[in-house]
């Protein structure tokens, strides 16, 4: 080979060497960006369910993820949820079922809100942790739907409704509920509140009857809570990666995969500008609820 030759040949190397480092330098950035760390090693995976809970999908497809991935050993679910509505919150739960019998330990940490549907996810780790301020408990489920019928009277509205079927209308807010629609939604909510109750009573390991003690919508704050053994200890995030990490069998300060941050122009704003957020409210559980949401 020519002088020349070699020169092209290390020239192309070098420029092959710089590309591979380019791209792996990239990859790794991304993954740090993303709250992965390093791609490598045994980990603790933080996901956080914040707000009011109507869907599951994000939630439920990084808890599958975390499952998926060899290099998490445990997962962190952080709550701070006044509830929501029952379906998803039933999907999340599950979820993190699943992820338990992979063999991957789930903790659950309170933040300042975690209560209706916020506590019905939480009970579904192997352990959860609450501080002792945390809002939690009210345990049950609501439907709420307004009779406006006094009203569309006096503004002179006749509302009129087609319908198939004697209940098809049911939570009509032009007149009165009958007493067999009463009758049929209070089933359904009682249902529905025994699932709630037997979920409590299988994650915490207690009976039935002892659940349903506490069981009436009832708030309570993390160190009542404690004392109702609705949670098992009482400590913020770091206690409970802690915990995680003893589970797995980890370090005491494991290496960790944060939860995935979206990018919101309204959250840019919010920050820019100094606007003020949500803050640690009091649960309503939520105010707005129509007969087609049973809300936990």
């Amino acid at each position: 080979m020519t002088s020349r030759g070699r020169t092209i040949a290390i020239a192309l190397a070098v420029t092959a060497g710089v590309i591979v480092v380019f791209f792996l330098t990239v990859w790794v950035l991304m993954s740090v960006l993303e709250g992965g760390g390093l791609p490598v090693g045994q980990k603790v995976a933080v996901v956080e369910l914040e707000g009011i809970i109507v869907q599951a999908d994000s939630v439920v497809r990084e808890l599958n993820e975390h499952r998926e991935n060899p290099s998490v050993r445990a997962v962190v679910v952080r709550v701070n949820s006044p509830g929501g509505v029952v379906a998803p919150t039933q999907e999340i739960y599950s979820a993190i079922q699943r992820l338990r019998k992979s063999g991957k330990p789930v903790v659950a940490s309170l933040g300042s809100v975690a209560a209706s549907g916020g506590y019905y996810v939480a009970t579904a780790a192997d352990r959860i942790y609450a501080s002792p301020g945390t809002l939690t408990g009210s345990i049950g489920v609501i439907m709420q739907m307004a009779n406006l019928e006094g009203l569309l009277k006096k503004v002179g509205v006749d509302y009129v409704v087609v319908k198939s079927g004697q209940y098809k209308d049911i939570g009509n807010i032009a007149r009165p509920m009958t007493p067999e629609e009463r009758r049929m939604l209070q089933a359904l909510l009682d249902d529905v509140y025994d699932q709630f109750v037997d979920a409590v009573a299988q994650g915490r390991k207690l009976d039935k009857a002892t659940v349903e003690g506490f069981a009436d919508g009832r708030i309570v704050s993390g160190q009542q809570a404690k004392q109702l053994k609705m949670v098992d200890a009482l400590g913020g995030l770091d206690d409970a990666i802690e915990a995680a990490a003893t589970l797995a069998g980890l370090p005491p300060k494991p290496r960790l995969i944060l939860p995935r941050r979206r990018f919101s122009i309204f959250d840019v704003l919010k920050e820019y500008l100094g606007l003020p957020g949500t803050g640690p409210l009091l649960p309503s559980f939520p105010t707005l609820k129509t007969p087609l949401y049973l809300m936990a």
